[in-house]
């Protein structure tokens, strides 16, 4: 039996929509949808549109108990990415970040910060072979921060100023990020 080109059309989008409702297909369709979305850089905020931080009174535990203090950031540049381990976004700008911590990491401050279970942290770093280190807040965030979904990433200079924000997955090992990096660090 012959399908018109309307029957296959239907065909196919009832299998997309089958597929979206299945739990185990439906987070796997939609990190691969946002690595589509993130294969372009954030954008940096203008000089003049950008927001200092009003405090560094901020405190921080990894997924071993070591407590962070983020005052010890101050004069430094800091990458900071509210994630989690079930979020699509998160999951897809995951590697852009991973690869740019392994060429940063003596240089610039990166915070990964998510509120979920260690265990469950941990199985999705061991599985994804991710080296980065997960923090959990121990004390309320800055209000500059103002996380209300995820994943959220911002870029802050030596001086406190937010260069990025970025709210949803993005590609954070682009040539137009690291060149913002590097003269992050220079100034």
């Amino acid at each position: 039996m012959k399908l018109k080109k309307s029957q296959r059309s239907n065909l196919i989008f009832l299998v997309v929509i089958a597929l979206l409702i299945i739990p185990q297909t439906r987070q796997p369709i939609q990190v691969l949808l946002n690595k589509g979305f993130a294969l372009f850089g954030p954008s940096v905020i203008d000089s003049k549109d950008r927001i200092v931080l009003d405090t560094y009174n901020w405190q921080l535990e990894d997924i071993e108990g070591h407590t962070f203090d983020y005052a010890s950031t101050q004069n430094k540049v800091v990458l900071i990415n509210f994630w989690a381990t079930w979020c699509p976004p998160c999951i897809a700008e995951m590697p852009s970040l991973e690869k740019l911590q392994n060429d940063y990491k003596d240089k610039v401050v990166f915070l990964f910060v998510s509120n979920e279970d260690e265990d469950k942290i941990f199985r999705f770093m061991s599985k994804n072979k991710y080296s980065f280190k997960v923090h959990k807040a121990k004390s309320e965030y800055p209000k500059v921060f103002d996380v209300s979904s995820i994943p959220r990433t911002f870029l802050i200079d030596k001086k406190g100023n937010i260069v990025i924000d970025k709210t949803g997955a993005s590609n954070w090992n682009s040539e137009k990020v690291r060149t913002i990096i590097d003269q992050l660090l220079i100034e």
